[in-house]
């Protein structure tokens, strides 16, 4: 019997965390998961620079295990329950210089970012939505799991590979109980963090910003599609992967990057 969705209501009832929401993708997700009609929680070590009053903001850092006990503490003791986990919470500060720049503390702050965040949070939502047989969370990954870059983002790289290998763990684990755990790979994504470095790059080699952006995408050996991502394109997929048109999918990566991956 084939089932209609509206796509406008269609988490209407659903409650929803995003890690990293305040801003780039993390808040493009958040934003198209309240159009769905979802209840949105977002948490960042820092408030969004405009409040918006539909979302419920917790300030975390979740790279340590209080950070994350404090978001899980929060979340059920006010809403009661989670339904859909994005553990969007990712980036690299590492040095240039490849192996020989990175030090002990680099790898481990990290990994602690990009692999053992989602893992502690995971750990903490997973119990109830078990409990309830009904749940999906999204692994925000990055095509850096197959095709690292070594000069600056070797940890962030060698994080982003585990993340993308725990989840399929995770899925084989929990799928059969009611929740569903997919991965999400991006490839460049126009943030505007992303805009600013563009902007710095055309500064410092005097040319323009179309140049600076092209020299990085020849970096990563081009993108077919011409052009990095935008934030709405990934939350885009996002929003269709949470949704109950997606409801028999689970333990699959869905790379989104503009063919930028050369190899199938």
């Amino acid at each position: 019997m084939e089932q209609e969705f509206n796509f406008n209501n269609e988490l209407s009832g659903k409650i929803a965390l995003v890690t990293g929401g305040t801003k780039g993708a993390g808040k493009a997700i958040a934003d198209r998961l309240l159009k769905a009609g979802a209840t949105v929680i977002i948490t960042a070590r820092n408030a969004p620079e405009k409040e918006d009053g539909r979302l419920h903001f917790i300030a975390a850092d979740l790279s340590k295990p209080e950070g994350t006990q404090a978001v899980v503490t929060g979340v059920l003791s006010q809403f009661g329950r989670l339904d859909i986990l994005i553990n969007n919470l990712g980036g690299s500060e590492t040095p240039g210089g490849g192996f020989a720049a990175l030090t002990d503390n680099d790898w481990e702050a990290t990994i602690q970012t990009n692999l053992l965040a989602p893992v502690r949070l995971d750990r903490g939502i997973l119990p109830q939505m078990i409990a309830r047989g009904s749940g999906v969370i999204i692994h925000i990954a990055s095509i850096q799991g197959r095709l690292p870059l070594f000069d600056a983002t070797l940890p962030y790289a060698a994080a982003k590979a585990g993340l993308i290998n725990y989840s399929k763990s995770l899925s084989n684990e929990v799928s059969s109980k009611g929740v569903r755990v997919l991965t999400v790979s991006p490839g460049w994504i126009m943030t505007t963090a992303a805009t600013r470095m563009m902007e710095r790059i055309a500064e410092s080699s005097n040319s323009t910003v179309g140049q600076a952006t092209q020299s990085v995408m020849d970096a990563l050996g081009g993108i077919p599609i011409g052009r990095p991502a935008q934030p709405e394109e990934i939350a885009e997929l996002v929003g269709f992967l949470v949704s109950p048109r997606a409801h028999y999918l689970t333990g699959t990566e869905y790379v989104i990057d503009g063919g930028t991956i050369p190899t199938i």
